[in-house]
């Protein structure tokens, strides 16, 4: 319908113009109504048929070439017809007819130079979509252009680059748990083969220093699990009326003979009836893992504050006073398989599974949680009140 409206509102401002710029008689308005509906109704016709046969086309030349060419033999049929209305002579009328095939020609040969380099880019952009799919995330389109063919190449190289960091994130991620599963069955191997070849002295030292390495990987087993849920959907927790400055006094409480031995101050700031609708075990093992990152990553002799506060949304926030995290690594702290090298380490993070999880659990109550850069570590997260 809107291709006939629009055909016949054209035809309509070109007899406007028409007549204001020729002031024509009768005869000449019906012959120029004529050409100008013929003209209109054969572009209004292709405007609906050719968009469905350019759905069926293997080539976006071919498609071009056939739209050119149909706005050509419409300006041709016009301009032929127009001709033979003003009665012109054999000579001048075999001339017009001359030089609309050879504008015809022309039209024709420059549409189809210029989708050559349409056509060379998308194939560039297919082909690297393609290999991309095949696993090669190090390709690029290299097309450089500023239309929206250069706008769909960008996108897949941001694609691509985007994937190749979770990529290069997931081997390190991999990496790490591999670390921290080694390490403790390498524990366990050791102990056994020693208790098997009757080489273990103290058998209650070696069994208690067994059950640690089992309960290391059990924590480990059960992150990876957690995480796994999260990532599927699969995770439920009963929200329920909880005072978020009694989780923070409990938190305290737990990590001040930790933050003691290493030599780290532990202060508590918050305001009163912080209430939220959680899950409290899961927010008090957001808190309690933000305020244990802090804790390792502090110095000695350090502080770590916990605030937690009311306003347009409850907010809780970490901060202490060691490296902190990178500037580019703040903004993805909590994703999947991310790591920030200089901020966190085998030895004192292992895989930073605590944070992809405490991201999972905000988030599922309807919450956000950010990181800032550092110096200092500056972490924390808002839910409603």
């Amino acid at each position: 319908m809107r291709p006939v409206i629009g055909a016949l509102a054209l035809v309509l401002v070109g007899l406007g113009i028409f007549e204001i710029a020729m002031q024509p008689t009768a005869y000449e308005r019906i012959g120029v109504a004529l050409i100008f509906g013929l003209m209109a109704g054969v572009a209004a016709m292709a405007s609906v048929l050719l968009p469905r046969l350019a759905r069926g086309q293997l080539s976006l030349r071919v498609t071009v070439l056939t739209l050119t060419l149909v706005a050509l033999t419409v300006v041709t049929v016009g301009l032929l017809v127009a001709g033979q209305g003003m009665f012109l002579s054999d000579h001048d009328f075999g001339l017009l007819t001359i030089m609309v095939g050879f504008g015809l020609s022309v039209g024709l040969l420059f549409a189809f130079s210029v989708t050559g380099p349409l056509t060379e880019d998308l194939t560039r952009i297919t082909e690297t979509a393609n290999l991309i799919a095949e696993g090669d995330l190090w390709t690029r389109t290299g097309v450089g252009r500023t239309d929206e063919i250069g706008l769909l190449a960008s996108s897949v190289d941001s694609m691509a680059v985007k994937l190749q960091s979770a990529e290069v994130a997931r081997s390190e991620f991999l990496a790490s748990v591999g670390h921290d599963l080694r390490t403790p069955l390498s524990s366990l191997r050791l102990a056994i083969e020693a208790l098997q070849d009757g080489m273990a002295i103290d058998q209650p030292r070696y069994l208690k220093a067994m059950g640690r390495d089992v309960e290391a990987l059990t924590r480990l087993v059960d992150d990876l699990y957690l995480l796994a849920r999260i990532d599927a959907g699969d995770f439920e927790s009963t929200p329920e009326l909880v005072d978020l400055t009694e989780i923070a006094d409990e938190t305290i409480e737990v990590f001040r003979p930790i933050a003691r031995e290493r030599g780290v101050h532990l202060t508590l700031i918050t305001d009163r009836n912080v209430i939220v609708a959680a899950g409290p075990d899961a927010i008090a093992r957001v808190m309690r893992n933000l305020v244990d990152n802090a804790i390792r990553h502090s110095p000695i002799g350090g502080n770590v504050v916990l605030a937690v506060s009311n306003g347009d949304s409850a907010r809780v926030s970490v901060t202490d006073e060691g490296a902190g995290f990178s500037p580019d690594f703040a903004p993805v702290a909590f994703e999947r398989f991310s790591r920030d090298d200089r901020a966190r380490s085998r030895d004192t993070g292992g895989t930073g599974l605590g944070l992809a999880i405490a991201h999972g659990f905000v988030t599922h109550a309807g919450g956000t949680i950010w990181a800032e850069p550092g110096p200092g570590g500056r972490v924390g997260f808002t839910l409603p009140l």
